[in-house]
């Protein structure tokens, strides 16, 4: 098989200069070689080229480069491989003759444009075809599904709401690209099974370049002869530059039709574009286009959005009532009063930086906090309960139907059995028998495994460690910083600020609490910063490290093992506000110290509103910054990034760009590209459901979010992605497992930060067991404890103690006054209140778990139609295959009358039973 590149044109040219004059096609087809290499073919005659249907002779002299053919314009480019000549070019040089031979030895056809051609005059483009023969043998490898018979199952139609749904469809041809058929893995032997029309398109481009890939993936660079298992595969010659690019070709610029080529603009004009945010997504087209991979997160990503709806309704209801409520807080009009919370003088919230300060100063946040903490907030946490449910079941059944509608439903046992990792054939050097399939395969003994594993395992504990000690080490901070601004205000407020007996305030705008976390905060998400990068790293090559077997399992250890460490990296600070902060702070004379009293870091109090509405801030800026941080880094630098190419490329025209050239520029769609967008929105998940009972709008925030997300990476797979490889998957992987498991720890830290951080429940106990007028009155000066002051102590300043007039000081907790028998130890209300927080815990975890179990146990997982389909498939398969078998067996026999002369007819009867014994 013989390349083309782009050297050979003016030797064509002289070539041609001497036909005849009269063969006028010849002549124009050298003006062609000559103009435009891309559009002519070095192989063949030139007699045998037809002229593409629709160009004129204008086009034949000028055609345009933004083409996905090569030269001679009939065959398809199905991967593009590009490289540049640099100082080690002549290893590097080497290694892509041996490469590329070996890709001709596949049957692959291979065509060269000379850098002369391109932009940056710099950079050598492959274009790779796969002719019909070499994709029906590796059709057949892959056991790829396509149709044998036209669907005659109807399709449901949603008669009663269509006048609703109306406003938010797609066009028919945009949403069903394709017609509905009956599928079965291809069978090079029997091509006449199934329904081929034109060969040329029968398999679509995204198996073609599937197909490619697979071949690229395994194909060796090593000469004839030798036998270096280490060279093997495209992703190889990628890491060591031998390469700079691998990729297929989009079809059409996004936002102009290609000829017969418009995917790409329908994906662009119905989907990429943030005005059809209210539309439905064309999940058939993206699908055909990128595969079925992609076409499953944005399946699920669309389907989690509408969920979320609900969630959010619910959630503004509740928050609804919080403000409607609003004058019916008695709790917090005791604390605004002037006679009540005015009068109440609390005990300083440090060691000796701290003044003492009168409760109606905590006015504001008492009322924040009821927008947060109602009864509302109860039922909304036992709801985001059962919807978690809800949203992992019904995606189970909308998961189903599309296993179905896309032939997944036996991908699974193909994808672990096919899909070998290319690294596992080379890196294990050891090999065992198969028991099922006989033959030789690699196999990584099982101590090595072992020693893998364990190092693998102490490196994780390792970063998880390291990420506890940091969050120590800010929770120190957070100890340490609060006393600097107390001393800071206490040098700068002078006598007023004493004689006032307020909160603090840190120039007059902030309280110390707050200046306390938004320090915290940014130092918090630094370290967040670097240890992801620097994980991200450690992660993939340990990974790497265990040689797992399938890209199935590669992506499911990875995934195990970047969740983890996100998990304790992004929500350990909410958990640090909801279960730890204010709950070990001992009372005063008796505080209890971090790392001993020796450090005088005294643990830390909540903020004067109460520990809620602190996780609810705590929840807000986490979940918001990095919703906001995510969005700039996906769309506003990308289309900075645009619009500063745009400036330096578009002034040229268009088609003096090939195709390939406008996709090199585009950004690479790692293996690792939906990883990252599974873990943003997994991450969201467990914001909206963990801590869901502090923040009911989180749900609506996260809404808000998705439908903008959605389009984003729309817009960013359309425009800014080089088109990824078509790859199949069933499900959403191992995200399925750790969205159960959120679910499941979702309803125990909603049922303890109701119980534990949340007032609701010493609330309740109040109101029907200690109130004597059956109402909230009296309920601040219940729940705080009052301590006696004989003497200056130590963690107050004498200019503090000789300005304070009062004996005594008040604080949050249930302990019996001084003076009493059991003075400073907790009271009988105490314990009753923690009782009730247990009752409370057990009886919410239990309904919501029962419910769960219930509402699973009630929906299953496949809709019975489309349990009816797979069976009427299976059955038609069957059949089908037997009738096939049937016929083509009458066939031979009649040919076998025909060329054979019969010689006796007992001689012919236990051939025909023979025969026959087979076929059945």
């Amino acid at each position: 098989m013989r390349r083309i590149t782009g050297k050979a044109k003016d030797e064509t040219l002289i070539e041609l200069q001497s036909a005849r004059a009269a063969d006028v096609p010849a002549v124009l087809t050298a003006f062609r070689i000559n103009l435009h290499p891309d559009e002519s073919s070095g192989n063949g005659s030139l007699s045998e080229r037809a002229p593409l249907p629709g160009n004129t002779e204008t086009d034949k002299l000028h055609p345009s480069k933004d083409t996905v053919f090569f030269r001679d314009g009939v065959r398809r480019i199905d991967f593009v491989l590009s490289y540049v000549d640099d100082k080690d070019g002549e290893k590097k040089q080497e290694r892509r003759r041996a490469f590329e031979a070996n890709l001709e030895k596949t049957g692959l056809e291979l065509e060269t444009e000379d850098k002369s051609d391109s932009k940056d005059q710099k950079t050598y483009f492959l274009k790779i075809h796969a002719p019909r023969d070499v994709l029906a043998t590796y059709a057949d490898v892959l056991k790829i599904k396509v149709p044998f018979k036209k669907s005659d199952i109807p399709q449901s139609q949603d008669v009663a709401l269509e006048w609703f749904t109306q406003p938010f469809r797609l066009p028919g041809n945009i949403m069903h690209p394709e017609p509905d058929y009956f599928t079965y893995h291809f069978d090079k032997t029997k091509t006449d099974f199934f329904l081929i029309g034109d060969k040329d398109t029968f398999f679509p481009p995204s198996t073609r370049n599937r197909i490619v890939f697979y071949i690229l993936s395994r194909c060796a660079y090593y000469k004839e002869g030798q036998k270096d298992r280490e060279k093997t595969g495209i992703k190889r010659l990628l890491s060591n530059g031998t390469y700079t690019a691998a990729f297929p070709l989009h079809d059409c610029r996004y936002w102009k039709k290609g000829r017969n080529a418009e995917e790409r603009y329908n994906l662009y004009k119905h989907w990429a574009r943030f005005l059809c945010f209210y539309k439905e997504q064309p999940l058939n087209l993206i699908k055909k286009y990128y595969g079925e991979k992609i076409g499953i997160y944005f399946a699920w990503l669309g389907f989690y959005t509408e969920m979320l709806f609900l969630a959010a309704v619910v959630g503004l209801i509740c928050f609804i009532y919080g403000v409607l409520s609003y004058d019916d807080n008695i709790t917090s009009k005791e604390i605004c009063d002037p006679k009540i919370g005015g009068s109440i003088m609390m005990c300083p919230l440090c060691d000796k930086n701290c003044t003492f300060w009168r409760l109606d100063s905590t006015c504001l946040s008492s009322w924040q906090s009821h927008l947060f903490d109602n009864e509302a907030t109860v039922f909304f946490a036992m709801f985001m309960g059962i919807w978690v449910t809800l949203f992992l079941e019904f995606w189970k059944r909308r998961q189903a139907r599309l296993e179905y509608e896309w032939d997944l439903v036996d991908f699974e046992e193909e994808q672990q059995e096919l899909q070998t990792r290319p690294e596992f054939e080379i890196k294990c050097t050891n090999r065992r028998l198969n028991k099922i399939t006989q033959e030789m395969e690699p196999h990584l003994p099982l101590h090595s495994r072992c020693a893998r594993y364990c190092l693998s395992g102490a490196t994780v504990t390792f970063w998880i460690s390291l990420i506890l000690a940091c969050i120590t080490g800010v929770i120190a901070y957070r100890l340490a910083v609060y006393a600097s601004f107390a001393s800071i205000i206490g040098n700068h407020g002078g006598e007023s600020g004493i004689h006032k007996n307020k909160t603090l305030l840190v120039g007059g705008l902030i309280t110390p609490q707050l200046a306390t976390s938004v320090t915290a905060s940014c130092i918090n998400f630094v370290i967040i910063m670097i240890l992801n990068f620097f994980y991200e790293k450690v992660a993939i090559w340990i990974t790497d490290m265990e040689i797992p077997k399938t890209h199935l399992e590669y992506e499911n250890r990875l995934i195990t093992k970047m969740f983890m460490f996100q998990f304790v990296n992004y929500y350990s600070s909410c958990f640090y506000v909801a279960f730890f902060k204010g709950k070990f702070v001992g009372y005063p004379g008796n505080y209890t110290y971090m790392f001993g009293k020796w450090k005088k870091f005294r643990n830390e109090e909540c903020d004067p509103g109460g520990c809620l509405i602190e996780l609810t801030t705590q929840l807000l800026i986490v979940m918001a910054g990095k919703q906001l941080w995510g969005n700039i880094q996906e769309a506003l630098l990308p289309l900075m990034r645009n619009w500063w190419s745009s400036r330096k490329g578009r002034h040229n025209p268009e088609n003096h760009y090939s195709r390939w050239e406008q996709d090199h520029v585009l950004q690479n769609f790692s293996q690792l590209g939906l990883f990252y967008e599974y873990l943003e929105m997994v991450i969201q998940f467990g914001f909206i459901t963990l801590f869901v009972a502090s923040f009911p709008l989180a749900p609506l925030l996260a809404l808000f979010n998705n439908i903008l997300e959605i389009r984003v990476d729309a817009w960013k797979f359309t425009t800014q992605f080089r088109r990824p490889v078509a790859s199949k998957a069933r499900n959403i992987g191992a995200w399925q497992e750790i969205l159960n498991s959120v679910a499941i720890l979702s309803v125990v830290t909603n049922a303890f930060i109701m119980a534990f951080t949340s007032d609701m429940i010493p609330r309740m106990v109040y109101l029907y067991a200690y109130s004597n007028s059956t109402s909230m009155k009296g309920y601040i000066n219940s729940s705080l404890s009052e301590y006696r002051i004989p003497i200056r102590p130590q963690n107050m300043t004498e200019d503090n103690w000789f300005r304070h007039f009062n004996t005594t000081c008040r604080y949050r907790d249930y302990r019996h006054p001084p003076g009493h028998e059991n003075e400073y130890t907790h009271t009988m209300q105490f314990w009753h209140i923690l009782a009730a927080k247990m009752a409370f815990i057990i009886i919410m975890e239990h309904v919501v778990f029962v419910v769960k179990f219930f509402i699973a146990w009630m929906i299953p997982d496949v809709p019975s139609d489309v349990k009816a389909r797979i069976k009427r498939e299976r059955y038609l398969i069957q059949e089908h295959l037997h009738n096939y078998e049937v016929e083509k067996l009458k066939l031979q026999l009649s040919a076998s009358f025909i060329t054979e002369p019969q010689t006796s007819e007992t001689s012919l009867t236990p051939d025909k039973h023979e025969v026959l014994s087979e076929c059945l």
